[in-house]
């Protein structure tokens, strides 16, 4: 019985993957990517509660999670701080690496969801 456990959990544990968070500087060509964070920054003073522990001059970064957080995005060319990335749906787009954060997708869950986006082509646009 503890085998066939063991057994279970290493099957399992071999089909998990994680997406590996990149730095500007790791960005490849071919590699599938998604957007991991995306960040804006406003000037303080659209915080009128903080003003007494801020300059106006000062900006606050604020990070948000995108919706289309996994869609696989495929790397064409890097130039930093630009990269240009393809959508499954055959949209291009060129991402600023100062304003979010990429992450690298694993091959097999990559594959998975470019085959799945690309079958969705009208539905889904490239954000």
């Amino acid at each position: 019985m503890t085998n066939s456990r063991l057994a279970q959990f290493e099957e399992t544990e071999s089909e998990l993957s994680l997406a590996k968070p990149l730095a500007p500087e790791e960005i490849r060509v071919g590699d599938f990517v998604s957007l991991l964070h995306v960040f804006y920054d406003f000037p303080s003073f659209f915080w009128c509660c903080d003003e007494f522990s801020r300059n106006r001059e000062e900006t606050v970064r604020i990070t948000y999670l995108p919706d289309s957080g996994g869609v696989p995005l495929k790397v064409k060319a890097v130039c930093l701080p630009f990269v240009l990335v393809k959508h499954p749906t055959g949209g291009k787009r060129t991402l600023d690496v100062r304003k979010l954060r990429l992450a690298r997708l694993d091959k097999k869950y990559a594959a998975a969801a470019w085959k799945m986006r690309k079958q969705d082509q009208g539905k889904l646009d490239c954000r």
